[in-house]
C-alpha cells in the first residue's frame, strides 16, 4: 500500500487541520484550561464538538452508528492534536478503549455516549513508574456471582474524568479485563497534573466488587483485548507524536526566518540550516512510520506489532529531537510561557511515557526479532 492518503483521508485531513486550528487552538484549549485550574484538563464542549464533527465515531463499526473507518483516519485526526496540543479523552477514549471492546456487549453500553460526546472511557494498565503490561500484578477473586479488586493503578490518562475505567488484572485462569464504573463502591481516584498540564490519576481498588457482566471478553483471555487496546494507543500516540515534532519544527522554522542576530536572519546560518533539514528528514522517516503501522493494523497483518514498536519509537525520537531543536534555535526565550515551542516538549515527554517510550519499544522490536 502506498504511504501517501487517498482523497477521502486527505479530505479528513483539511476537515481536521482547519478544525483544530480554530476550536483547539492553544489559547482557547490547552493554556485556558490550565490557568484556570480545570480538574479535567480539557473541555467537555470540545468533546461534544468532536462527537458533531464525527470524529468519535471513527473507529466505531457502521453497525453501531460509528463510520467504520480504521486506524489511518483516526492517526490523521490525532496528528492535527498534536499540532495544537488540543486536550481531549480522544486517543485513549475513542481510539484505545474503543479498540478494546469492539464486538463484546459492551460496545451496546458505551459507544453511544462516546458517539454523542458524553462519556469518557479510560485505561487502567500501569502499576510503576514505567509502561509494563507483562508487570500487571493487580488481582481479580471470584466473590459470588463477580469478582473482588484489589490492587492500584497508575498514569491513567483522563483517570479523574472517566466514567467507565477498562481495567486489567489477573484472575484464576489468566489477564481478564473489566469495565469498572467510576462510583464503584471501594475505588479511590487521586488526579494528578502531568508535566504537560493534562490530568492524570492515581487509582487505589479496595474490594471494589464487580458482577460478571463487567467482564470484558472472556475471564483469563485479556491478553487479545488489552493487545488491541494497546496496539491502537500506541499507533496514535505515534501520530499525535508526530503532530508535536512538525508542529515545533514548524514555529521553529518561522523563527528562524524573523529573527536577526549581528544584522542577518538567523536561518541565514549554515549551521541552523543544516540542523532544520535533519530534523525535517526524521520527522518525515516518523510519519512514514506511522502511516505503514497504521495500514498494516488496518489490515490485521501479522507484521502491525513490530511496525508499531517501530513507529512508536521512531515517532518519539523524532518528536523530542524537534522539541530540543525548538527550545534550542529559540534561545532563552524558548523556555518561557509566552512562548509556545515550550509547551510543546513538555507535551512530547508525557506522549513519549504514554504506552511505551522509545527504548521500550527498540527492547520489543529486537525481541521480536530474535534478539
Amino acid at each position: 500500500m502506498p504511504l501517501y492518503l487517498n482523497d477521502d483521508q486527505a479530505m479528513l485531513r483539511d476537515t481536521a487541520r482547519a478544525f483544530m486550528a480554530e476550536e483547539g487552538a492553544i489559547a482557547k484549549q490547552l493554556r485556558h484550561w490550565r490557568d484556570i485550574g480545570c480538574k479535567d484538563g480539557f473541555g467537555h464542549g470540545l468533546w461534544k464538538q468532536f462527537a458533531e464533527m464525527g470524529f468519535n465515531g471513527i473507529m466505531i463499526d457502521e453497525a453501531d452508528g460509528g463510520l467504520g473507518l480504521g486506524h489511518v483516519e483516526a492517526g490523521i485526526v490525532l496528528e492535527e492534536i498534536g499540532r495544537n496540543l488540543t486536550p481531549s479523552p480522544f486517543l485513549i477514549t475513542a481510539v484505545a478503549f474503543v479498540s478494546a471492546v469492539k464486538g463484546t456487549p459492551h460496545a451496546a453500553r458505551w459507544f453511544p455516549g462516546i458517539l454523542a460526546g458524553e462519556t469518557v472511557a479510560v485505561l487502567a494498565i500501569d502499576e510503576g513508574p514505567k509502561h509494563r503490561p507483562e508487570a500487571i500484578a493487580m488481582r481479580a477473586e471470584r466473590a459470588g456471582n463477580g469478582f473482588r479488586l484489589n490492587g492500584a493503578k497508575q498514569f491513567v490518562v483522563q483517570g479523574a474524568s472517566a466514567d467507565v475505567i477498562l481495567v486489567a488484572a489477573r484472575a484464576e485462569k489468566g489477564l481478564t479485563l473489566f469495565a469498572v464504573e467510576k462510583d464503584a463502591k471501594g475505588l479511590e481516584i487521586e488526579g494528578v497534573r502531568l508535566a504537560d498540564s493534562s490530568i492524570g490519576a492515581r487509582m487505589t481498588f479496595d474490594n471494589v466488587e464487580v458482577d460478571a457482566d463487567a467482564v470484558v471478553g472472556e475471564v483469563g483471555q485479556g491478553e487479545a483485548l488489552l493487545a488491541r487496546a494497546l496496539a491502537g494507543g500506541r499507533a496514535g500516540a505515534a501520530a499525535e507524536l508526530v503532530g508535536v515534532g512538525s508542529a515545533a519544527m514548524e514555529m521553529t522554522v518561522g523563527y528562524l526566518k524573523q529573527r536577526m542576530q549581528f544584522g542577518r536572519l538567523i536561518g541565514e546560518f549554515q549551521a541552523l540550516q543544516f540542523r532544520a533539514a535533519h530534523l525535517y528528514s526524521e520527522l518525515e522517516i516518523a510519519r512514514a512510520a506511522v502511516l505503514k503501522a497504521q495500514q498494516l493494523l488496518d489490515e490485521g497483518s501479522a507484521e502491525a506489532p513490530a511496525m508499531i514498536a517501530a513507529a512508536k519509537a521512531k515517532a518519539g525520537r523524532a518528536s523530542t529531537l524537534a522539541t530540543q531543536e525548538g527550545i534550542q534555535m529559540h534561545g532563552g526565550i524558548g523556555m518561557t510561557d509566552e512562548y509556545d515551542i515550550g509547551l510543546y516538549i513538555k507535551r512530547d515527554r508525557v506522549l513519549n511515557e504514554l504506552f511505551g517510550d522509545p527504548n521500550y519499544h527498540a527492547d520489543q522490536l529486537a525481541r521480536m526479532n530474535g534478539y
